[in-house]
């Protein structure tokens, strides 16, 4: 039975090769996912998409992918390599490719193709080492493998390809050039050549994706011939992107790494920026302030400076000194919800039941225009506890739950909020809808198992 083992084992390393890649964590700020929202905008148009959302993953990798729907996921450490927004948008323009391709629908065409091939060496392989040939049993189901394995790769590589072409496309009817995308393939190119991968045509056939250098070579052409050619990166957006990507740094890498890619003998606002995080993250407050007043003495009415500023001070126990800065960053955005959210947050954190009312006003207006905010619930949360409101507490940990996928947690919730609550009302007919959604869930995992 040994043989048989072996030969099942193969197959089933085999299945974890097309299972979904695990969920990461989203990193959320509001300048950034304007700017993404922004870099996107024009580009969506020319694919004829509507709501397209970009989200932001703390992966220090240089990715980015689709997972479904018309969501694209951009890894941190591709705009922390990235130099130029035309790049960014490079990248959005190719992932858009693979959203009205319909890749991640006939991505399990390509999986399906390569099973049944796997399926039948594997029955071979069986009825070989039954017969008392374990080893070519061995070798039947190897064979079968490799071929399973060379069929998914091309499927997915089609699929690159033609999300690159699109990718040509849509960047020129925004009248974007090329340039960036072309920039992005020679940065994976050199990442190849610096960690040794394999560049011939036979190395291909192992790979996901088309090799990089083919790729330059066949886009290249295509965008030197585009009429946007030599269009410059829009430079109020590539002051934004400069700017964004050094917070971003300040908020992931070390304090001491920012501090040397961002010294203080560098008086820009990217590099003040940077700065301001990495002081507040080392602890190093006034410093911190310091930095964030000389962001303010230059522009005053910077939502995303006041943001940090209340930022600061919140965190390091000061919420009185906190609001004013963020209410008024809360004015000059239309309460954008993270911002509002934070607001909220230090409105409750001054202890004062004066200031609860406003809390409340602050964060339903946050959590209705995003509702994927498992803080500002949490907030809310305290609010209605505080208030009395037990019902809605519980509606809103409910709420919070099911956004983490805490199952369990979110259908005992939602049950206890229903309890509580007047049934047909806009809040009864949410905590039942979170109810079914925590029954299905669970459902599902039982039925994995």
């Amino acid at each position: 039975m040994r043989p048989i083992a072996r030969i099942l084992a193969v197959f089933a390393v085999f299945s974890l090769v097309v299972q979904p890649a695990a969920a990461q964590s989203v990193l959320r700020d509001a300048e950034t996912e304007a700017l993404l929202e922004d870099m996107a905008a024009p580009l969506a148009e020319a694919a004829g998409l509507e709501d397209v959302d970009i989200v932001l993953i703390n992966d220090p990798s240089i990715n980015a992918f689709v997972a479904g729907g018309q969501r694209i996921y951009i890894h941190s450490g591709l705009l922390n390599a990235a130099e130029d927004a035309g790049e960014v948008q490079g990248v959005i323009a190719h992932e858009l490719g693979h959203i009205t391709g319909g890749h991640v629908l006939r991505h399990s065409e390509g999986a399906s193709t390569a099973g049944n091939i796997t399926i039948l060496s594997l029955l071979l392989g069986l009825a070989a080492a039954a017969a008392g040939a374990g080893e070519a049993g061995m070798g039947i189901i190897a064979a079968g493998q490799q071929a399973a394995m060379g069929n998914y790769l091309s499927f997915s590589r089609v699929q690159e390809s033609s999300a690159d072409a699109a990718g040509v496309e849509y960047l020129s009817k925004a009248g974007i050039s090329g340039r960036g995308s072309l920039t992005f393939f020679g940065r994976l190119l050199n990442q190849e050549f610096r960690y040794y991968r394999n560049q011939s045509d036979e190395a291909e056939f192992y790979r996901t994706h088309p090799l990089s250098g083919d790729r330059i070579s066949r886009l290249e052409a295509d965008y030197r011939a585009d009429p946007a050619w030599d269009m410059p990166t829009d430079p109020a957006l590539q002051a934004r992107f400069v700017r964004a990507k050094a917070k971003l740094y300040g908020f992931l890498a070390k304090p001491q790494d920012t501090f040397r890619a961002y010294p203080d003998s560098d008086g820009s606002v990217p590099a003040r920026y940077a700065r301001a995080y990495a002081y507040h993250k080392d602890a190093r407050t006034p410093d911190s302030l310091r930095e964030v007043d000389a962001l303010l003495a230059a522009e005053p009415d910077d939502p995303f400076f006041l943001e940090l500023k209340g930022q600061v001070l919140l965190e390091t126990g000061q919420p009185d000194a906190a609001l004013a800065p963020l209410r008024r960053a809360t004015e000059l955005t239309g309460a954008q919800p993270l911002i509002a959210s934070m607001f909220g947050h230090a409105l409750i954190a001054t202890e004062d039941a004066e200031h609860f009312a406003e809390a409340e006003r602050v964060l339903k207006a946050s959590v209705a225009r995003d509702r994927l905010n498992p803080f500002a619930w949490y907030q809310l949360g305290q609010i209605y506890a505080a208030q009395g409101d037990i019902p809605r507490a519980r509606l809103a940990s409910a709420e919070q739950q099911a956004m983490r996928q805490q199952w369990p947690e979110a259908l005992t919730s939602a049950q206890a909020a229903q309890a509580g609550l007047d049934t047909g009302t806009p809040d009864w007919i949410r905590a039942q809808d979170i109810e079914y959604q925590a029954r299905d869930a669970l459902e599902r995992a039982r039925d994995r198992r």
